[in-house]
Parts: C-alpha cells; sequence; structure tokens
C-alpha cells in the first residue's frame, strides 16, 4: 500500500510584482487492484481467451463444451452487484460465447447459469446440451466423473473458440 503524507509549511509571498506560475506536483497514479482468478477454476480449466476484462475458460470435462467466463473485476462475487455497464457487458459477452458454442458444438440447447455455491468468485457457466448427453436433462453439476480434455480435443477446442471470439 502506498502511503502519502505531507507537511504543510509557510512560505515567503513573493512580491506582487515578481509572481512565478504555481507548479503542481502531479498526483501519483495508484495502480488498479490486481485480479486474482480463484485457484479452484484455475486447477479445472485453460484460458482460451480475454474479451474487454472478461476471461472466456474451457472447463477440463471432455463431456461437455462448456465454459466458464469469469470478469476481471476482483472481489466480484454476485451479478447483480456489478454496476450497469459491467453487468451489460459480461451479458454481452456471454450472449456472443454462447451463440459461438452453440454452433461450433451444434447444441441441443444451450445453458447459461451464475451459482457460485462452491466458488464464490463471480463466474458464469457457458454449456453446450445434447439430447443424450451424461446428465440430459438435468444439470451437469454433480452427475458421474468428469473425463478430462485429451490433448488434441482440447487444442482443438481452444483453437475453433479462439478463430471465432477474435475474429
Amino acid at each position: 500500500m502506498i502511503s502519502l503524507s505531507f507537511r504543510a509549511t509557510a512560505r515567503p509571498q513573493p512580491s506582487a510584482s515578481k509572481k512565478k506560475p504555481i507548479r503542481l506536483c502531479p498526483i501519483p497514479r495508484l495502480a488498479e487492484p490486481v485480479f486474482t482468478l480463484d485457484p479452484r477454476l484455475a486447477a479445472d480449466s485453460f484460458e482460451i481467451c480475454t474479451l474487454d476484462a472478461v476471461q472466456v475458460r474451457l472447463m477440463d470435462d471432455a463431456r461437455y463444451w462448456w465454459l466458464v467466463l469469469v470478469p476481471e473485476i476482483d472481489g466480484a462475487v454476485e451479478w447483480h452487484h456489478l454496476d450497469a455497464a459491467a453487468r451489460h457487458h459480461l451479458f454481452d459477452v456471454a450472449t456472443q460465447v454462447a451463440s459461438v458454442v452453440e454452433n461450433l458444438a451444434q447444441a441441443d440447447k444451450m445453458n447459461i447459469a451464475a451459482l457460485g455455491n462452491m466458488v464464490r468468485q463471480l463466474h458464469v457457466h457457458v454449456i453446450a446440451r445434447h439430447a443424450g448427453d451424461a446428465a440430459w436433462p438435468g444439470p451437469v453439476w454433480g452427475v458421474g466423473d468428469t473425463l478430462a480434455l485429451d490433448a488434441p480435443t482440447r487444442t482443438a477446442r481452444t483453437e475453433a473458440l479462439q478463430s471465432h471470439l477474435l475474429a
């Protein structure tokens, strides 16, 4: 933390005929808060890209095209606690990502949710669902065992997502 202290001292006043221009010293800019990704999200997902301060991450579960969106706002927990601009931006990113994933995965249904019961840090799940998938028609959470993405599948999904989201 940066601590600034100032001490007032009396200065002799110049005569009216010899006024010097006043020079203001610049106020140092404090650094923006550093964003830290929750370790559980980091361990369970891979970063695909960042869209205007929203991380797009691929969950490490081959059973689903499952992404999480994490706004890079330190301390954000609830969607409705964001200011209007941040809330609308996150919604716009979720809409863009859902549209891309729906097309890439040829989804029957898209699930978009922000739960936060296990990980408090605000994150939005975007999941492509297919009739007959491992959890259909119920939610994906807590159903069966996670099937880690193999390297070729992870690479293919990452490249497909990046080519559509960063175009």
